[in-house]
């Protein structure tokens, strides 16, 4: 009996289906090409239109600066978008392109970071491991890194500090032809530490 109750208890329910909403697909920004623009993407009415020649011919219409171009069988390349009206020349623009990723590298290799290389040492280092660790240095140091000398005092070795400062001094020393000093030897809790870089 109940399940009949039951049974018609959902009969009476009339169920609503909920509005669907349509989403439209995200429609990405069209991309600027990278590079300066050429020929039809100049979106402007005049420029300022240097030829083929590199001689300044004033300000002409975007249409007669495209066809000087093609006339040519060169490019009408934007090289100042900010002037008003903009500077354009008439080159071609794949040499022109590979000339800019040229420049590009060239600087980038230029801008190399300086990093900060650790070349840690004991104050009581032996002869060889000495001659280990100043090879590594004299590495970083060809290499254009800074390097930072660290020494690490265990125990009763606080005791001669003057061991490690003098340690310090012969890397400096043995250093000074390659090398400066931008941090000198100072002692930091139990460490004590210098701080060199390329002398070019």
């Amino acid at each position: 009996m109940l399940m009949n109750r039951g049974s018609n208890f959902a009969a009476n329910f009339i169920f609503l289906e909920e509005p669907t909403t349509i989403r439209r697909p995200h429609r990405a920004q069209a991309q600027r090409k990278k590079g300066p623009r050429a020929n039809s993407d100049i979106d402007v009415l005049e420029v300022q239109l240097i030829d083929a020649d590199g001689e300044n011919k004033g300000v002409v219409a975007i249409s007669d600066a495209i066809e000087m171009a093609r006339d040519h069988g060169l490019d009408l390349v934007e090289i100042s978008p900010n002037n008003k009206p903009p500077i354009c020349k008439i080159l071609d623009l794949g040499k022109y392109k590979y000339e800019a990723q040229k420049k590009a590298a060239e600087a980038r290799k230029k801008q190399k970071t300086q990093d900060v290389k650790e070349i840690k040492m004991r104050p009581n280092i032996d002869t060889h491991d000495y001659d280990v660790k100043m090879r590594s240095i004299s590495k970083f140091i060809g290499e254009g890194d800074k390097v930072k000398v660290t020494l690490r005092f265990r125990g009763r070795e606080m005791a001669h500090q003057e061991l490690g400062m003098e340690l310090l001094q012969k890397v400096k020393l043995d250093t000074e032809k390659i090398a400066k000093v931008d941090a000198e030897p100072k002692l930091e809790g139990r460490q004590m530490m210098m701080v060199i870089s390329p002398a070019k």
